[in-house]
């Protein structure tokens, strides 16, 4: 006896995931992070600081992941077909992982020169490298501003606000070390910095891709209690028991519910299919951040039934 609200056809063409709505900011985060790596490029070769050529790579891992970020929206919004239901809207998540991959190969290669450069230090122009070093930290102000609050919504944004914001602290990690040069003379405050920055990119890189094999694995939201949510089904007026219970999550801002709710065969019978069905909404949706549900109502015995029959 399956019934519910299931949105069973093919997912239609628009916003639908939570990035989508940030396109023009992660536009805008591209096009400042292209002239920011032009800017740093430049500054490295005239220079000569691994720091500026650390940060450098890392905005050339902007650049990357932002377009990527930019190519998943595009493709996660396009509408599901008979064969991807849900269309590609994982697509997002992807990108997200493939983020976080690429800024730990980043971290690991400015890891590896640092160490180089502590043992061979390299003479830097403190001045210039200051300056190249103010230009990046603003671009990068900038771009964070564009891109906070679409962070919070999405892995994919958050992602990508991740890669300007350890560029931001790469940024004023040249900066300081530029300062130590200019005052004391001291070349290895340069490594020292490039240090800093590898150290800064992993543990938020490996938080975001714990959240994103999180999506992959099809775990619980973090924000869904599953026994606040059965006990909530469970106050349903005519809901007995439930089972097969599942919470997961398509992308950012699409969880998705399942269940199997067993309701007294009385309560079937005078209240019907539609009332409970409304009950179980109207709760979940007051109490959950999830829309796209689907009940199955079932009568006592029903289970048992149902696995004899698989069996």
């Amino acid at each position: 006896m399956g019934a519910g609200h299931n949105h069973g056809g093919p997912r239609p063409a628009g916003p639908g995931t939570a990035g989508a709505a940030y396109r023009g900011r992660l536009l805008a985060a591209l096009a400042i992070a292209v002239i920011l790596l032009v800017s740093q490029a430049v500054g490295a070769v005239l220079t000569g600081s691994l720091a500026l050529l650390a940060d450098a790579g890392h905005v050339a891992g902007d650049v990357i992941g932002v377009g990527m970020a930019l190519l998943a929206i595009h493709v996660a919004n396009r509408p599901g077909d008979e064969r991807r239901t849900f269309g590609l809207a994982r697509a997002e998540i992807l990108a997200a992982l493939l983020n976080c991959l690429l800024l730990l190969g980043v971290g690991g290669y400015i890891l590896v020169e640092a160490v180089d450069r502590l043992r061979h230090p390299t003479e830097v122009p403190g001045g210039a490298t200051v300056a190249f070093g103010v230009v990046g930290l603003a671009l990068n102000g900038l771009s964070m501003a564009l891109l906070m609050r679409g962070q919070r919504e999405s892995l994919n944004v958050r992602g990508a606000f991740l890669e300007v914001a350890a560029d931001a602290l790469g940024s004023l990690a040249v900066i300081v070390a530029a300062l130590v040069i200019v005052v004391t003379g001291w070349e290895r405050a340069d490594s020292i910095a490039s240090l800093l920055i590898a150290v800064l990119i992993v543990p938020r890189t490996v938080k975001l891709a714990r959240e994103a094999l999180d999506v992959l694995l099809e775990a619980a939201p973090r924000n869904v209690d599953l026994g606040e949510v059965r006990a909530h089904i469970l106050g349903v007026p005519g809901v007995a028991d439930l089972h097969d219970l599942h919470v997961w999550t398509i992308t950012s801002g699409m969880p998705v519910l399942s269940a199997h709710v067993v309701v007294d065969r009385e309560t079937l019978e005078s209240a019907g299919h539609d009332r409970i069905l409304r009950d179980l909404h109207r709760c979940l949706g007051r109490h959950f951040e999830v829309e796209h549900c689907t009940f199955q109502l079932e009568p006592h015995g029903h289970a048992a039934r149902e696995r004899g029959l698989c069996h």
